[in-house]
């Protein structure tokens, strides 16, 4: 995924998602499309103490204000990279390993990499909030930018040739 869009919303996703199942969050994914409009940043952005207090009213999300006011800040880092010349997109495959040794099994997955790390950090600095580097890892992953299928795996392939597609400029 390289859209500046899907990738604040899998940012976000992987935020409200810290602590609980990811089933509960595909659950109520279409009802947090809603509630922060389509995930636009430059709408969500905008959102105040009042747009706060209706979202942490609405049964259809995880109503959890740290998570709810760190969407927001989210938006406006999205809006601070863009001014700054890097956006989003450009920043999370910035970090894309030069090279990624699949896991042969379960146990050499990992939570964190150095890449996620730095990204955390790097995402903290334009003002993220809840993307620690296991969040940003998560993040990585979902969007492609790190393939941790097993080795053994019958979509790996599949899935690392549209990684490269997703590369390749």
């Amino acid at each position: 995924m390289r859209d500046e869009r899907g990738l604040y919303e899998r940012l976000c996703l992987e935020g409200f998602q810290s602590g609980l199942s990811w089933l509960t969050i595909l659950r109520k994914r279409d009802s947090f499309r809603r509630a922060f409009a389509g995930f636009d940043p430059d709408l969500v952005a905008r959102f105040g103490e009042r747009d706060v207090g209706r979202l942490l009213a609405d049964a259809s999300i995880v109503r959890h204000r740290g998570k709810i006011e760190a969407a927001v800040a989210n938006a406006r880092g999205v809006l601070r990279l863009r001014e700054q010349g890097t956006p989003l997109h450009e920043l999370v495959w910035s970090f894309a390993p030069e090279r990624h040794v699949p896991p042969a099994s379960r146990s050499d997955w990992r939570a964190t990499t150095p890449e996620s790390v730095a990204l955390s950090k790097e995402l903290r600095r334009a003002g993220f909030r809840f993307v620690g580097p296991t969040t940003a890892y998560a993040a990585m992953q979902a969007c492609g930018v790190v393939n941790d299928h097993l080795a053994g795996c019958v979509v790996r392939q599949e899935v690392e040739r549209e990684r490269m597609t997703a590369l390749t400029p």
